[in-house]
């Protein structure tokens, strides 16, 4: 689903509210960038997890999150390494978020997958309440950009949770990767040739993302006897940033995923 798509669906803001965007174009390099976070993201926590201890981490990933947003928050208009750095921090954080309640507190993925889902229909509820929309491309005001944070963070914790439980469940990596790869073109195909939104099919793919990424990276980096390739988490961690950063700065240069944004018309909101 292309930006085209998704701003249809953009009720209009008044022009006194009215800021750049904050959010990138939805595109390809939207998605591939995407699913890149969602894997890197889970290895980069494990990793520092396994290094530092997981408190420490769980400390570092909060501060990293909070510093990452923050930025995202004070600048005027989308940038590309602002956001997917923030998006980076939350995809490593969220990763932590679903460990925490499993590893920490020892709550069962089947428990914790529906809570994070309650959790995600509890925000998209509020956000729909407030705003009458859900629409990425109507991220032009601070109240809606809390909102739009706030459910990609929550679409990172279900989305680990999901991933965790569909590969201890008996799938394993490989086979969770595949499911979720079949299960990521269920909301294009229902869009394109079905009745499903341009919005609800984002999201539907945009919380498949972290699960289908995550399945790939842990395949990748975890040992053979738990049905990985055994590259190891420092290495899958640092490849896949290497991929991240080498996309980010091709945007960055290109502006090839920048909205045309409509005259700022108020200096704050």
């Amino acid at each position: 689903m292309s930006t085209e798509h998704l701003t249809r669906h953009s009720p209009s803001i008044p022009p006194a509210a009215v800021l750049a965007s904050k959010v990138p174009e939805v595109t390809l390099y939207f998605w591939m960038i995407k699913v890149l976070t969602t894997g890197m993201g889970e290895t980069a926590s494990d990793f520092l997890a396994h290094w530092l201890g997981p408190i420490p981490a769980v400390g570092l990933g909060g501060l990293a999150l909070v510093a990452s947003l923050a930025l995202q928050f004070a600048v005027r208009r989308y940038v590309a390494w602002i956001y997917w750095t923030a998006i980076v921090m939350v995809s490593v954080f969220g990763t932590m978020a679903a460990d925490v309640l499993h590893v920490g507190l020892g709550v069962p993925y089947m428990i914790s997958t529906p809570l994070f889902m309650v959790a995600l229909g509890a925000v998209f509820a509020v956000w729909y309440a407030s705003e009458r929309t859900l629409s990425i491309h109507s991220i032009r005001t601070r109240r809606r950009e809390i909102f739009y944070w706030a459910t990609v963070l929550a679409t990172f914790a279900l989305g680990t949770a999901a991933g965790d439980l569909s590969a201890t469940a008996g799938l394993g990596y490989l086979g969770s990767a595949v499911l979720y790869a079949v299960a990521i073109a269920v909301p294009a195909v229902a869009h394109r040739w079905g009745s499903l939104n341009a919005v609800a099919a984002f999201w539907t793919a945009y919380v498949i993302t972290r699960p289908l990424g995550a399945s790939v990276a842990d395949w990748m980096a975890l040992s053979h006897a738990r049905g990985g390739l055994a590259l190891g988490l420092g290495p899958v961690t640092a490849s896949w940033t290497v991929a991240i950063v080498g996309f980010v700065a091709y945007l960055a240069l290109t502006r090839r995923d920048v909205q045309n944004d409509p005259a700022v018309t108020a200096e704050t909101v």
